[in-house]
């Protein structure tokens, strides 16, 4: 039998009786299942093919229906605790050394996971050994998550949907997806949409954002325009663990709104939800009206602490300069947010969004700013929006 590496994805030798192979290509010590039989190799390499493609669901289905034939085995223990965590493994550019990435987050740790505590009965030493190694550098991993996370401020509405096809262009999903977002925001929303929410996030890991998003946000929209993009891995990640929150007693709401297919083809997940249909005349306005039967913005709640928001772009961009000024530029790109809600075309905001990535307090200080930044994303964006005297 040949299994791929967890963590390169290159051919392992299968030796019988074997339960700790060595990777050839980047020399990763690892656990094999042990298997008695054909059935459970296939199984296995099923599940891992899932688990590598993100699909943590449908593997974590089959490495259960392996332990309804054997509770005993570790491996399934753990693969499950891999699917859970969603655990992936990408190269170190620096030392070359595979290193786990997490993509599904939870509070707790995963010491006390019950998984982790089986695979860990059921292992032989060298097994526990490599277990817990992993588990450590995993643990280690969700305590920084949850550190950036726990500083994010809480969102309303998290819209969930597929940004791009198999080419890497972007899909119709997103441009429906945009116009909800855009129709949310003016009613005052704060909303989680990733296209335009972690646009500033470029070479960070987007999890610890996502994983905040999910956990305050009310409501989660699903938008799509066919099966394949209502199932498609990352978006399925997203409201799938969303469900997973509701079904653990949080109050949130799921809506699934869809164009061009037939309802009956939504996820099977969303068959007693009341989906809505994009196609429909008067459908934007049918959402709002709903959503806030549900819920109020947040700048809304009087029980919120909260900044209220002049209504302005002119009285907000007083505010943004004041923030700069003081250095205190988590409040200047609080209230840039807000006024690119109103405005997102002005390319002024654009400005003090460079200003705000680049740690500069005035227009001034960028003349002489010792580094190129014509290639920036809020610049290019300022030179594209600019008109007029702005020019």
């Amino acid at each position: 039998m040949v299994f791929q590496c967890k963590m390169c994805g290159a051919a392992l030798n299968y030796i019988q009786g074997n339960h700790i192979l060595k990777c050839e290509y980047c020399k990763t010590m690892q656990t094999v299942p042990r298997l008695d039989g054909d059935k459970r190799a296939h199984m296995y390499e099923r599940a891992n093919h899932y688990r590598r493609n993100n699909e943590y669901d449908k593997a974590m289905g089959i490495f259960e229906s392996i332990l309804n034939e054997d509770n005993t085995d570790a491996e399934a223990y753990w693969s499950l605790v891999l699917c859970r965590y969603g655990v992936d493994y990408v190269k170190d550019p620096y030392t070359s050394k595979y290193i786990p990435t997490i993509n599904r987050t939870q509070y707790k740790s995963i010491f006390s996971d019950e998984d982790y505590k089986s695979a860990i009965s059921y292992a032989d030493e060298a097994q526990i050994e490599i277990y817990k190694s992993e588990a450590a550098a995993i643990d280690k991993l969700q305590s920084d998550i949850l550190t950036v996370a726990k500083n994010e401020a809480p969102f309303d509405i998290f819209i969930c949907y597929k940004e791009t096809d198999k080419n890497g262009n972007r899909t119709v999903d997103s441009i429906y997806a945009q116009d909800i977002y855009n129709a949310l925001t003016k009613e005052g929303y704060k909303v989680f949409f990733s296209r335009i929410t972690l646009e500033d996030k470029l070479g960070q890991a987007y999890e610890p954002y996502i994983f905040s998003a999910l956990n305050t946000a009310k409501v989660m929209v699903v938008a799509g325009t066919s099966h394949e993009n209502f199932n498609a891995p990352w978006v399925k990640n997203e409201w799938s663990r969303y469900l997973a929150l509701i079904k653990n007693g949080e109050d949130k709401f799921i809506i699934p709104a869809f164009k061009d297919m037939n309802p009956y083809d939504l996820p099977q997940e969303f068959s007693n939800l009341q989906a809505q249909d994009m196609a429909k005349i008067g459908f934007l306005q049918d959402l709002v009206r709903g959503i806030g039967k549900l819920i109020k913005p947040i700048g809304n709640n009087k029980e919120n602490t909260s900044i209220v928001y002049p209504i302005n772009t002119e009285a907000l961009c007083k505010r943004i300069e004041i923030f700069l000024a003081d250095g205190n530029f988590s409040k200047a790109d609080e209230y840039t947010e807000k006024a690119l809600d109103l405005e997102p075309e002005n390319a002024k905001l654009y400005i003090y969004k460079l200003l705000i990535s680049l740690k500069i307090k005035n227009t001034e200080n960028l003349i002489s700013y010792p580094k190129a930044f014509y290639k920036n994303t809020y610049y290019i964006k300022a030179v594209n929006f600019a008109k007029g005297d702005y020019l």
